[in-house]
């Protein structure tokens, strides 16, 4: 079966077509600066890139362009569009109605646009992806694979806040947990890698991109994870704050003289290394400066680390233990000074680097020794691929 799996932003549009024999992507890319006359396409095929530049009005004309190029007699990698049979869609939030991925029909559009509220910035550029699709390919399987879904595990002791409860049940506030595909992903292959089986394993999952999230996996389901009712909360992050005292909020727009709106965008887009360092979100600019013996960037990171590590303490308690720990995303899979900065806090549990094996990026392998009482794998993530699986699955 050919696969293509989906990923749309408000004015984006990520894609992968995958064989699902083999599970290789055939090709990808990605479809920039929908609804504006400088549009562009980025498309690759075995390692050649192909950039195109034209108007994209709109999603439907941007995946009309994707698909074009994927049919396209010299560098296409499709006979033609029936060749597709099933698109796989990234949708960021479900609520507490999905706890699994689904075929999508007119019902499930209407249930995933209640939960809008909750990601107003990417559940309707989500459900654009969606009508492009039906548009462009009417009759064509589509199945949403949400973020939130592998989280619909944890327990209420770990999604409840401590608020008012008419909150929760009214307005549905509690915490719901982001990179659900990617948490599921690795602790799937982390249980392959380390022999332990899912059913009976304890893994504590760390997503340490710009955007980042931990999880404590147990028996293969979530028990618990980092981020909240949004991808705010939890870890300090690129240019997004994690947790602060709720207080500041008031206090700075009393100081500043702004909206909670205003502080909101402040929180998510100019907070975290960003906010801290004064120049960067970038997990290697961080590294390069301080190294340059630049005091915040030499902050940032440190704040940022020492919060994965109270994390990762965290989840260990929560789990009773850990078989074994994951370090996945940008900088889980490929910042050798960061992944030494965490490992070195892990030390109180009888974690043990080993600075050789550290010393690669990219690469699905242990960084501890033999006698590490806890071992950590860096084990790449492929979200695009857990999706197309669940497609799959579904349509099959």
């Amino acid at each position: 079966m050919q696969i293509l799996v989906v990923n749309c932003g408000s004015s984006s549009l990520k894609f992968q077509l995958f064989d699902s024999e083999t599970e290789i992507a055939g090709a990808s890319g990605i479809c920039e600066r929908i609804g504006e006359v400088d549009g562009m396409l980025t498309y690759k095929k075995d390692g050649e890139k192909h950039v195109k530049e034209l108007e994209l009005p709109d999603h439907a004309v941007a995946l009309k362009l994707v698909l074009d190029t994927l049919t396209d007699k010299e560098i296409g990698v499709l006979g033609s569009l029936s060749e597709i049979n099933a698109v796989g869609h990234r949708l960021v939030h479900g609520g507490e109605k999905f706890s699994s991925s689904v075929v999508i029909t007119e019902d499930v559009i209407k249930e995933i646009e209640t939960c809008n509220d909750l990601a107003p910035l990417h559940n309707p550029a989500n459900i654009l992806g969606v009508r492009a699709c039906q548009k462009v390919m009417p009759g064509v399987p589509n199945v949403a694979v949400f973020d939130t879904a592998f989280h619909q595990t944890m327990p209420k002791k770990a999604y409840l806040y401590g608020l008012p409860k008419d909150y929760y049940t009214r307005y549905g506030v509690r915490r719901y947990g982001f990179h659900g595909t990617s948490h599921s992903f690795v602790s799937k292959r982390l249980s392959e890698l380390t022999g332990i089986p899912l059913e009976h394993s304890k893994f504590i999952i760390c997503h340490i991109g710009s955007g980042a999230s931990i999880s404590a996996v147990k028996d293969g389901k979530s028990i618990d994870t980092s981020m909240g009712m949004t991808p705010l909360e939890g870890l300090v992050m690129g240019t997004r704050s994690g947790d602060i005292d709720p207080a500041i909020i008031e206090y700075i727009c009393n100081k500043e003289n702004i909206s909670v709106s205003e502080m909101t965008t402040i929180l998510n887009k100019e907070s975290g290394a960003l906010g801290l360092s004064g120049f960067s979100n970038d997990y290697r600019d961080l590294v390069e400066a301080m190294q340059s013996e630049n005091e915040d960037a030499k902050n940032a990171l440190e704040v940022m680390v020492y919060r994965i590590t109270k994390y990762i303490g965290a989840y260990y308690m929560a789990l009773g233990g850990a078989d074994a720990i994951a370090l996945t995303a940008g900088a889980g899979e490929n910042n050798l000074e960061v992944r030494e900065m965490i490992l070195k806090g892990l030390s109180a549990i009888g974690v043990v680097i080993d600075t050789d094996a550290n010393n690669t990026r990219g690469k699905e392998l242990m960084i501890t020794t033999p006698d590490s009482k806890v071992p950590v794998w860096v084990v790449p993530t492929n979200e695009e691929l857990a999706i197309a699986r669940e497609t799959v699955r579904l349509v099959k």
